[in-house]
């Protein structure tokens, strides 16, 4: 029997953007594997993504555009023809956008990380039709605007390199199951003796891994950075001669971090001052004294709370203070996204938009936004969603008026999915997307310096388009006779590549023959300064953080809700409520495959066993997990890996499969951070009691 083996790049929000061989017989997909030669991936997939021929072929499968038949929310559609769709969804945004086109919102994330398929030839069609914009900042914003403000874009080290490091700060991040390459590569550092510390409010896989973990409070990421660069400072652990050279407004970060002893920052953050002793002495001593690479590897989570843009400028002010950057294992790594020459402009023809530009509405107060009944400093109310490469109602924060805004009758919906999700719901007119087989599609990443091909391996199921078409299609309806309408698949990626020095060599024909390619980068790229700032240098100081009337310099801000800022709050909900990613899942993708699901089967809620006592809880039992935005019933477990005072909810379930229907962002707010206008997925408080009924 003939094979065929076509290159592919895997599609979701994960640092790895892993290469894949998609194995195709007689038209099926048979096999999904790593591609061995893609220096990043060496062949190995996540659990998840090496079963994708089974979300392929699922089931339950969109095959057909819908039209609902039922009340929003039940789930109720049937088949209608694409130009029936098509028809129905043109004529309503244009009489919409007849009387204001800002009362049309478009709601897509990562669904897809393909900038093809993510937001090109739809960013065309609602720039043309005038629609509201959308500030997509409900996953990294707050951390990217910390790494702006302090390196001047998302960039970092290699990952490359990071096995020939000496000690590995795992910071807020659960490599084993978000990071799986990032963590090959740690294993190979410790087996050649680095030291490799967790640095998390729970003991996650990856900790129980590590030579150390440190246990701090959700929030207080910023308060330990501070602490450990006062000892830096009070000891002498620093590298002047790369602060002078490659650095500025040292002396006011000195004056901030002297504000924050050990003993201060110990109480501040739950943890033992040897603790942020023994940790800056460790990470200075080798990097200055012994001259030896110190690695950092930052993840989203520490930014998902109140202060989390100016805890991502402290952790990141740390590798400079030190002269990490000088070799190619040190420094830290966050995102590399900022070094991909993306043409986003080509790509997404902003130019198109009407003048003045529409309004912005921010993703993470969607709730907000559709309960809103307009006027005022928001504008006219939003009367259409056309959601794609999201699923807003199980991952936007306070889902209850989520819920509520998708809800409304008046609010006409459009759904591009795969599956029946629980946005999928409510959709009035529900379509059929292809999946990453089955479409064209260009990758950068944010864990390293390789842009990936993706090329069709078999034909679409039943009448899935992708998303591209789909848009292109709309525009057709619509009368638009714009020629960018008309650009294919490979033109769009051929477009999205920005010449460059970085990208000399690679074009959207040799990724598509070649598979992949790396970005010509340096291996140490900051080693002697070079950062994408105004000045090249690293900003302890932002200058623009000082003009818009903001603290220019990394501080602490203590959560929006905790003892220290809200202490009436705290005495009604004492625990701090976290919802890290579940490792079963990416998000909500593949949280329809049973296959994949936890033994149980069911989402819990872990709680440390001093906290359970305090409660009479017990093991196993059905508990409330309540605060004044609403309730979950959950199964409790008990357990040492959750510190006292917090207690840890994994997300992100499909709220249909919950006992009452609800997931973690029942009980989040819409509350934003410091920096970036993102959410606040942990900066969260509860209370756990007895459930009513079990």
């Amino acid at each position: 029997m003939s094979q065929t083996i076509v290159q592919a790049a895997c599609p979701h929000d994960c640092p790895d953007t892993c290469a894949m061989r998609i194995t195709v017989e007689e038209g099926k997909v048979v096999r999904v594997a790593g591609d061995p030669d893609h220096p990043p991936t060496q062949g190995a997939l996540c659990t998840k993504v090496s079963r994708y021929a089974e979300r392929l072929y699922h089931p339950d499968r969109l095959l057909y555009p819908m039209k609902r038949v039922g009340r929003k929310g039940e789930g109720r559609f049937e088949r209608i023809s694409w130009d029936e769709a098509l028809t129905t969804i043109s004529q309503r945004l244009l009489a919409i956008a007849a009387d204001n086109p800002q009362r049309i919102l478009p709601y897509s994330y990562a669904g897809t990380m393909g900038l093809v398929q993510g937001n090109s030839m739809s960013a065309r069609f609602f720039h043309k039709l005038g629609a509201s914009q959308l500030d997509r900042t409900i996953c990294a914003s707050a951390g990217a605007a910390g790494l702006k403000h302090t390196y001047g874009a998302s960039v970092g080290m290699d990952m490359s390199f990071v096995q020939e490091a000496r000690l590995i700060w795992l910071w807020g991040t659960n490599s084993i199951t978000s990071n799986l390459h990032y963590w090959t590569r740690v294993q190979e550092a410790k087996r050649r003796g680095a030291r490799v510390v967790a640095i998390d409010p729970y003991r996650t896989l990856t900790a129980d891994k590590c030579d150390e973990h440190v246990a701090l409070l959700p929030g207080t990421d910023a308060a330990l950075a501070l602490g450990i660069m006062h000892v830096l400072i009070r000891e002498d652990l620093l590298d002047h001669d790369y602060i002078r050279q490659y650095t500025e407004g040292f002396e006011a970060l000195r004056e901030r971090a002297l504000d924050y002893p050990p003993a201060r920052v110990a109480a501040l953050c739950g943890i033992p001052q040897a603790q942020v002793e023994r940790l800056a002495r460790e990470y200075g001593e080798l990097a200055v004294r012994q001259q030896q690479p110190v690695a950092i590897r930052l993840n989203y989570g520490m930014q998902r709370t109140r202060g989390g843009g100016q805890a991502t400028r402290a952790v990141a002010c740390l590798p400079s203070l030190v002269g990490a950057w000088r070799q190619r294992a040190g420094g830290m790594l966050m995102s590399t996204s900022g070094f991909f020459p993306i043409d986003n402009a080509a790509l997404q023809r902003p130019d198109l938009m009407p003048d003045p530009q529409p309004r912005t509405i921010n993703m993470s107060t969607i709730g907000d936004a559709l309960t809103h009944p307009g006027g005022g400093d928001f504008g006219p109310r939003v009367d259409a969603v056309v959601v794609y490469n999201s699923n807003p109602v199980a991952v936007a924060p306070e889902s209850g008026k989520v819920v509520a805004g998708f809800a409304r009758e008046d609010l006409f919906t459009v759904v591009l999915e795969h599956f029946q999700t629980d946005t999928a719901d409510y959709a009035d007119i529900l379509l059929p997307a292809t999946m990453q087989m089955e479409h064209v599609d260009l990758h950068k990443s944010y864990g390293h310096s390789w842009l990936l091909a993706n090329l069709p391996a078999v034909t679409p199921p039943g009448e899935a388009r992708s998303n591209s078409d789909i848009f292109r299609q709309l525009a057709q309806y619509c009368g638009w006779q714009d020629a960018c309408f008309q650009d294919a698949d490979d033109a769009l990626a051929a477009q999205a590549l920005q010449p460059h020095a970085w990208t000399e060599g690679i074009q959207w024909s040799s990724l598509r023959a070649q598979g992949w390619q790396k970005l010509n980068l340096p291996d140490a790229p900051f080693a002697q300064g070079g950062f994408p700032t105004r000045s090249g240098k690293c900003q302890f100081y932002a200058e623009a953080l000082a003009a818009e009337g903001l603290d220019p310099l990394p501080g602490f801000e203590p959560p929006h809700e905790s003892p220290q800022r809200t202490p009436e709050l705290a005495a009604r909900y004492p625990l701090q409520m976290i919802s890290p990613p579940s490792r079963h899942f990416l998000n909500t993708t593949f949280a329809n495959q049973p296959g994949l699901w936890p033994k149980r089967g069911e989402p819990s809620v872990e709680m440390h066993p001093d906290d359970a006592a305090a409660r009479a809880l017990q093991h196993e039992q059905w508990v409330e997990v309540v605060n004044d935005r609403g309730c979950l019933q959950l199964r409790l477990e008990v357990s040492e890996r959750v510190r006292p005072g917090v207690v840890v909810i994994p997300s992100i379930w499909w709220r249909k499969h919950a006992k009452d229907g609800k997931n973690a962002n029942e009980l989040t707010s819409q509350a934003l951070t410091d920096l970036g206008a993102a959410p606040t997925f942990y900066d969260c408080l509860v209370e756990v009691r007895a459930a009513a009924v079990e």
